[in-house]
Formats: structure tokens, C-alpha cells, sequence
């Protein structure tokens, strides 16, 4: 991307040639069997998650975006989860079955055991489906894990699935996986 950046000119790139650019580069990256990474344009990694996708705000899932899926994918499975919650490992959203080819997933997710690009998600640690973004009682900060795991299978975790069914269903297909951590505090 930073040679398309000297060739093109900075302006050219953060327009309509930077996104076709880019997508060039990630399909590149991925085909060459590049390390998986996932991000997120709300946050940097190790940053403060914004309120808006906390429970001090509109606790709406954040956008995220993944490159280098290995080549041989079936589907996607992210878990997001808090393990410095004070009664041990809390989970704020389990999600499966993303289409093998996407790039990304928009934010602001409907909290439905099924979405529009056919993946489905789980129940959280608060016994709901979707997403319940960071609310951790006051003190300390916490860490938020999003953790994104390649699949060579779609899985079938069963009905009402958490994190540890998506877990066991995921035992012996994970093809590789990445992680990126935000922090929260109240």
C-alpha cells in the first residue's frame, strides 16, 4: 500500500483508486498466505473502545474488518470476550458461519440468531443473542479480546449456542486465527 501511496499521490489514495487499491493489496495478502489480522476502524489496537459500542452508550457492535483468511476457508467464527471480568472469562458476543470470503463485518450488528450474509450468532454472557458491548463494573480497565478464528467446515454449535458449544464445534477445523483487543474502563 505505501508504494501505491508514492505512485498515486496521498490524495489519489484515500479516495475511490485508495479503496480499489487496497482491495488489490488484501486480496494479494491473503492469496500469498499472509498472517490473519483483524481491526477495526473505531479503535486502535490495545486503544479505548468508544462509549457508542458500550453500555454507557448505544452498545453497538463495532465494524470490523479481517485480512490474509487462509486460502482453503470455509467459514468464519468470531468470540469476543473479557477475561478480566470479575467472576472469570465473560463473553460479549459469539457470531459463526461468516461467509469465507468476506472482508469484514459493518457495525451495528441486530441482535437475531440469524443475519443477512447467513451468519449466525450465539448467546452472550448475558444470556441474550448478538452483541452486549463492554460494561464492566467500576474500577480497573478490562480487556476485550475479538478474536477471529478461520474454519476449514461451516459448524453447527446447536440451538441456543455460547461460546463454549461454538468452542467444541470449532475442535480440529481451526486453520488459523487473530486476535485484536480493546480496552474499556467505567
Amino acid at each position: 500500500m505505501a508504494l501505491l501511496v508514492r505512485i498515486l499521490g496521498r490524495r489519489a489514495c484515500g479516495g475511490l483508486i485508495g479503496a480499489i487499491a487496497l482491495g488489490f493489496v488484501l486480496a494479494a495478502s491473503a492469496a500469498r498466505g499472509e498472517q490473519m489480522v483483524v481491526s477495526s476502524p473505531a479503535f486502535e489496537p490495545g486503544a479505548r473502545i468508544p462509549s457508542q459500542f458500550t453500555c454507557t452508550g448505544s452498545d453497538l457492535s463495532p465494524e470490523l474488518k479481517w485480512t490474509g483468511v487462509p486460502s482453503g476457508t470455509k467459514s468464519l467464527a468470531l468470540v469476543v470476550e473479557d477475561p478480566d471480568a470479575p467472576s472469570g472469562t465473560f463473553i460479549h458476543w459469539v457470531l459463526f458461519n461468516l461467509p469465507a470470503g468476506s472482508m469484514g463485518i459493518p457495525g451495528g450488528q441486530p441482535a437475531s440468531p440469524s443475519l443477512p450474509n447467513g451468519a449466525r450468532q450465539g448467546v452472550n454472557g448475558f444470556g441474550t443473542v448478538g452483541y452486549k458491548g463492554p460494561c464492566p463494573p467500576p474500577g480497573p480497565v478490562h480487556h476485550y479480546h475479538f478474536i477471529l478464528f478461520a474454519l476449514d467446515t461451516m459448524v453447527d454449535p446447536g440451538g441456543d449456542a455460547d461460546a463454549a458449544a461454538l468452542r467444541s464445534a470449532m475442535d480440529d477445523h481451526i486453520k488459523a486465527s487473530a486476535e485484536l483487543v480493546g480496552t474499556f474502563s467505567r
